[in-house]
């Protein structure tokens, strides 16, 4: 079994196009746009989204974590003792689900197309 590893950030961004802007002076990262409100870097590596719904937006920043069978990570977060906060949901590149850990923190786990 391959191990899963942190790929990617995302951030809540009141401002996507004033963030991105940010992001692209500060540290020269290219950022790609899906609609008017998410934007991302598609570096392959650890990548950053900056989400701008406030709807779909978390509190914090959320960690993500690729995994190999998007079911079975789900049943096993459940398992350990987290807490689904949002059941697995397809989006462009892929299908994800985010949970909270025992100690409140929110996370996400994603299975890319």
């Amino acid at each position: 079994m391959k191990t899963s590893r942190f790929n990617f950030v995302e951030l809540p961004a009141a401002d996507v196009g004033r963030t991105k802007s940010f992001y692209s002076s500060a540290f020269g990262w290219e950022l790609t746009d899906f609609g008017p409100t998410y934007s991302c870097t598609m570096t392959g590596d650890v990548d950053l989204g900056l989400q701008g719904d406030r709807s779909e937006a978390t509190q914090a920043p959320l960690p993500v974590i690729a995994v190999d069978d998007l079911p079975g990570a789900l049943a096993a977060v459940e398992k350990a003792g987290g807490t689904i906060t949002k059941p697995i949901f397809g989006f462009p590149g892929g299908r994800r689900f985010h949970f909270r850990d025992p100690s409140g923190n929110e996370l996400a786990a994603l299975k890319a197309d």
